[in-house]
This record gives structure tokens, C-alpha cells and sequence, in this order.
């Protein structure tokens, strides 16, 4: 493909410390495209952050407007997207992303989220007396959902951030890579 000129958003999906804002924007530059947020987007929106909107109007309200943001973005010009890691437990959220994206699930094990995440304050869903559990039990709560995307690619070992996105790039369907 021409750098670009996607046809249709690239949406990452995966678990909080699965990689997808530091992949997202390496994916977005090798493709010469822009890079959007979903969390950065729905703080925008909401003028507050993730943590506040949870705290304040819980995350069935949060899961609503992500869904609200989500839509009205992937209606625009094709771009990369980073997502929440909960915004596939909505499932028309979800439906969404399969249908109008190529959505990427960048899959890490329990080890390499726990290193990326652990002692990080702005993780509502963590905020708890056993985090590392909680981090597992939604793997394990989400991972059916993840395994609906498109493309899935080993985004816990270790490799350059470089070769993870050239690695989705050569996954790509046809008319995107």
C-alpha cells in the first residue's frame, strides 16, 4: 500500500500494558497516517480524566460515551486507533470495530502486562487490595473478545516496538498492506 492511504481504521485492541499507544503510533508513522487515542479522545470530550469519569459516573456510563467517541471517530477519515482495553466488552462497540476496522489484537501474557501496569495510578480498574489478580481475572474475562479481531500478534516478548508494527503491517489485508 501507498503510505497514507489506508482504506478503513486499523483499531488495536488488548489489555492495559499491551502496547497499544507506544505500537499505535509507531504503526500510524510507518504508515504515515495519523494516531488517535480513544482514552485521549473521550478525556478531550469529557474534560476530566479516565480515572474521574469511573469515580464520578461509574463504568457503565464510561463504557456508553467510549462507545459514543468510538463510533464518531471510525465514522472520519481512516487512521490508527489505539482503544481502551475494556472497549471490547461492549458488544456493539465491539461489533463496530470488526465491521468498519482491521482490528488488531495485540495479545501479552500476565507477566509482561504486570510489569507495565503495576504501581501505575491512572488504572481505575486496579485500584483494589490484589491488582495483579484483578489484571488477570479481565485477561481471562476479555480474551474471547480480543480473539474476535482480525489480526493477532505477540505483543508481550519482548521484541522492538519497530518489528511489532511491521509485523501488523505484513498482516494486513490486501487492500490496506
Amino acid at each position: 500500500m501507498s503510505k497514507g492511504k489506508l482504506t478503513r481504521w486499523i483499531s488495536l485492541v488488548g489489555m492495559m500494558g499491551s502496547g497499544k499507544s507506544t505500537i499505535g503510533a509507531a504503526l500510524a508513522d510507518k504508515l504515515d497516517v495519523p494516531f488517535v487515542d480513544s482514552d485521549a479522545e473521550i478525556e478531550a470530550a469529557a474534560t476530566m480524566s479516565i480515572a474521574e469519569i469511573f469515580a464520578r459516573d461509574g463504568e457503565a456510563f464510561f463504557r456508553d460515551k467510549e462507545h459514543q467517541v468510538i463510533a464518531r471517530l471510525i465514522a472520519g477519515a481512516p487512521a490508527i486507533l489505539s482503544t481502551g482495553g475494556g472497549a471490547v466488552i461492549t458488544e456493539a462497540l465491539r461489533a463496530d470495530l470488526v465491521a468498519k476496522t482491521t482490528m488488531v489484537w495485540l495479545d501479552a501474557d500476565i507477566d509482561a502486562l504486570w510489569t507495565r501496569v503495576k504501581g501505575k495510578e491512572d488504572r481505575p480498574l486496579l485500584n483494589t487490595d490484589k491488582p495483579r489478580a484483578v489484571l488477570q481475572d479481565l485477561l481471562a474475562a476479555r480474551r474471547a473478545f480480543y480473539a474476535e479481531a482480525h489480526i493477532r500478534v505477540d505483543s508481550g516478548s519482548g521484541r522492538p516496538v519497530g518489528a511489532i508494527a511491521d509485523e501488523i503491517i505484513a498482516q494486513l489485508p490486501k487492500e490496506e498492506g
